[in-house]
């Protein structure tokens, strides 16, 4: 996990996994796939075949990474000379110089999935790998990609807060110009400003930013929101 202190982000963290992975074995190529609404894609590669037969798979909706990422299975090929799986992917495999290929689920069962992926020349080349220091690195992009997930819905989250405490402000200055003009409750001026905004079909933040744009000749401010300092 000291990568993940000394990387600027998700993709450099997961580049440093692959390049790992790589170095643990006798690979040709390490790749990291993360699929999100069944679209797959390559966030981190090492060694030139990782892409193509990562491509390949994803221009077909199948192969060994995708099984891996959808079934959060370990899949390993042995010799793609005798693989009968996922139609005339082993024969390209086997054109670009690759026969045996492991694959590792990312973050099984959530939204974001994935796999660490190795492919390796010879057959078998996976026999005799440290399976757990492999499971390792799939479990520390797991652990990521957590992360960064629960960053990014906090993010949102403060978003939509933000968005709503601005339309409560510019709703708290229509409602004391209504109060005002009518000499009403704050109950009744909403209610007088929900009418209004029914009847024309509009929102009632955008009624109530006309209404102050109008009455003021310019649009309401809003107070900024978020953690004071």
């Amino acid at each position: 996990m000291q990568w993940l202190l000394e990387t600027q982000s998700l993709e450099d963290f997961l580049q440093s996994l692959a390049d790992a992975a790589l170095a643990l074995t006798e690979a040709e190529g390490a790749g990291v796939t993360i699929e999100r609404e069944r679209r797959p894609l390559t966030v981190a590669s090492s060694g030139p075949a990782a892409l193509k037969l990562d491509e390949k798979q994803y221009g077909q909706d199948d192969g060994p990474c995708l099984q891996a990422a959808r079934t959060g299975e370990e899949v390993a090929v042995e010799d793609m000379l005798r693989e009968t799986r996922w139609g005339d992917y082993p024969a390209y495999a086997v054109a670009c110089g690759i026969r045996s290929s492991l694959s590792l689920p990312i973050a099984a069962r959530t939204h974001t999935t994935g796999a660490l992926n190795l492919y390796a020349g010879p057959p078998q080349a996976f026999e005799a790998a440290d399976r757990s220091a492999l499971r390792s690195l799939a479990a520390q992009a797991t652990g990521a990609i957590a992360l960064a997930q629960r960053i990014a819905d906090a993010q949102a989250f403060a978003e939509q807060m933000q968005t709503a405490m601005q339309s409560r402000g510019v709703i708290d200055q229509a409602l004391g110009v209504v109060m005002g003009q009518r000499g009403c409750t704050a109950d009744e001026a909403f209610g007088i400003l929900r009418s209004a905004s029914q009847h024309r079909n509009i929102k009632l933040r955008d009624l109530c930013t006309e209404l102050i744009t109008n009455l003021t000749g310019r649009p309401p401010t809003t107070p900024a929101w978020g953690p004071r300092p």
